[in-house]
């Protein structure tokens, strides 16, 4: 097959729909109008000769066939990103360009931290900051939209490089006055069920909090930030579990310590493999790792990476 035909816009307008389940949305990813989105997409499958998406009045699925053909295209898209990525590279690290997104239940709080000593470390990088969901900010890793990723351990993607940064702790965030805070507090477990305030689906404090303890109330109101968690907490609604580093002084709350053991998390930097610029991320990895936080345990450079983990999961 000639591949002269082939257009990687096309390959990305296909991934778009795949990875989104709607023309639409892949047209508003993609900045482009849906009908000629999908013009394009009807096009590509003709000239593969197979049929990608199987299109109902109510949903849209992905064909077996099909899903094979948007893996690899995938592949051949990151590639094209590696390719320009050694064409275009300076003599800066990065190549002078560096997007670092960070899980939000971190990100506002560690950011404004290490900002002052990157702009050192880095003085010519452009550093475009962001944060999110970790299934969200894994996903636009692999698809090369961010370089990097700043999320909770354990990373079992394949394909993922990963070096540890820190441990931070928790402290449980009660109302002031709550039983929790007196000296014989029964900590987190102790808590009734629908006492324990819950981030929403989809946060990896979330999965934490609910592992760290035996019982969680289906009904509990959910927050969708940290900053929401505080004020629901203030208000005496019931307890959270908080990041050290979120941990701010706000009237009406009291922070209890835990212990490290079971309430604590291990932050990672984590970059592709395929990477040409994996030393620029094991050299990132130990400045971050050298920037002291009060109360934050920095690991040591021998934690293991991501293909140390994966043979040892194995």
């Amino acid at each position: 097959m000639n591949v002269s035909g082939l257009s990687l816009r096309d390959l990305e307008y296909a991934v778009a729909v795949a990875e989104l389940g709607s023309f639409v949305k892949a047209a508003e990813r993609c900045h482009v109008a849906q009908p000629s989105l999908s013009v394009q997409v009807s096009k590509l499958e003709a000239r593969l000769k197979t049929v990608i998406f199987e299109r109902t009045t109510r949903r849209l699925i992905v064909t077996a066939e099909g899903r094979q053909l948007v893996d690899q295209m995938r592949k051949i898209l990151l590639e094209t990103r590696n390719l320009l990525d050694l064409a275009s590279r300076s003599d800066e690290p990065f190549g002078g360009k560096l997007r670092l997104s960070a899980i939000a239940t971190l990100g506002p709080y560690y950011f404004p931290h290490v900002l002052h000593d990157l702009r050192a470390r880095y003085p010519a990088l452009s550093l475009v900051l962001g944060e999110g969901r970790t299934d969200d900010l894994i996903a636009a890793l692999i698809r090369g939209d961010l370089d990097a990723v700043v999320i909770s351990a354990p990373v079992i993607e394949p394909g993922l490089s990963e070096a540890a940064l820190f441990r931070e702790p928790f402290v449980m965030a009660c109302p002031r006055g709550h039983s929790a805070t007196s000296p014989r507090g029964m900590g987190w477990v102790g808590l009734e069920a629908n006492e324990r305030l819950l981030l929403e689906e989809g946060h990896c404090l979330r999965e934490q909090a609910i592992a760290a303890c035996s019982e969680i109330d289906a009904s509990n109101r959910h927050a969708t930030s940290l900053e929401t968690l505080k004020y629901m907490v203030a208000a005496s609604e019931g307890c959270t579990l908080m990041p050290a580093l979120a941990v701010t002084e706000i009237n009406g709350i009291e922070y209890v310590p835990l212990p490290l053991a079971g309430y604590s998390r291990t932050i990672e930097l984590v970059w592709r493999r395929s990477d040409p610029r994996a030393d620029d991320f094991a050299n990132l990895a130990a400045h971050l790792r050298n920037i002291r936080h009060p109360g934050i345990e920095p690991c040591d450079s021998a934690s293991q990476t991501g293909s140390d983990r994966s043979k040892k999961r194995a």
